[in-house]
């Protein structure tokens, strides 16, 4: 059974946050963090105030650009959640409607665990639609090169890919040792017989009455 939130003044309910912003601020559906390493997973979440003007959000839909491993939604009871997916079998939009429209002067929120191909490209724009009770806004539009994204009037969410963090860390930890042992020469086994067969020899020597 669906749980359903009514809103009122200073109530906070599950993604849906309070918050005192003028309505003529700017109005983006952001998303954190906005870097990943490449071949890593992470929780993303995507934030927006309002966006309609002056009417409600019911729903998100977001869509999954390519160099994506995998796509998990996260389950909340403030939103219903529709999954698209490829020929591939792999998650291609995901839609968020809510049970209750976010206000205007609330905070809506809705998250998703992904993991990153090796592979993946150096930046990933998640395109959004965000629909109102009266209207929708696509927030779709990305930087050309050399262009300042927050000269754009709706920009779409961008996560930057890092580098795969190297391995090297763990060679530290004996990594160097281990190069140098196989690097050392083998210890000669005839010189060790003949060592020790000498040895006995030298005792019997000793020991004779």
């Amino acid at each position: 059974m669906r749980s359903t939130t009514t809103l009122t003044v200073g109530l906070i309910g599950g993604a849906l946050i309070a918050i005192a912003a003028p309505l003529a601020a700017s109005a983006h559906v952001t998303v954190t963090p906005d870097e990943i390493a490449a071949g890593e997973h992470g929780v993303l979440t995507f934030a927006f105030s309002h966006g309609c003007e002056s009417s409600p959000t019911t729903s998100l839909k977001i869509t999954m650009p390519e160099g994506l491993a995998s796509v998990a939604p996260t389950m909340d009871s403030d939103w219903s959640i529709d999954v698209e997916r490829g020929d591939d079998g792999l998650v291609s939009a995901v839609t968020y409607t809510a049970v209750t429209p976010v206000p205007i002067d609330l905070r809506g929120a809705v998250s998703m665990s992904i993991g990153l191909d090796e592979d993946t490209p150096e930046t990933l724009a998640f395109p959004v639609v965000q629909t109102c009770v009266e209207g929708s806004t696509e927030w779709t539009q990305l930087a050309e090169d050399g262009e300042d994204p927050h000269s754009l009037d709706n920009p779409a969410p961008v996560v930057t890919v890092a580098a795969a963090e190297s391995d090297g860390h763990e060679s530290g930890h004996g990594g160097t040792d281990a190069a140098a042992a196989e690097s050392a020469p083998a210890p000669d086994p005839l010189g060790g017989i003949l060592g020790g067969t000498g040895l006995a020899a030298r005792t019997r020597h000793t020991i004779r009455p």
